[in-house]
């Protein structure tokens, strides 16, 4: 599962629609659709936000992959 699968998943588990999160990190809504979609990759501080956000931590993520 790469970032952009969880960030859906976890977006999903909040019952949060792509321009609600894309609002609360201040990107845009096709933006985040790229990112949940694998065809771009957040920078490390736009994850954090997007991870703080939806309550999870990036380096329990990190860990899973290991």
């Amino acid at each position: 599962m790469n970032v952009g699968q969880v960030i859906r998943e976890k977006r999903l588990a909040k019952n949060m629609t792509q321009q609600e999160l894309a609002d609360r990190v201040q990107i845009t809504q096709s933006m985040l659709c790229q990112i949940e979609r694998g065809s771009k990759i957040p920078t490390i501080l736009l994850a954090w936000e997007i991870a703080k956000v939806l309550d999870f931590e990036l380096n329990d993520y990190v860990s899973e992959k290991s």
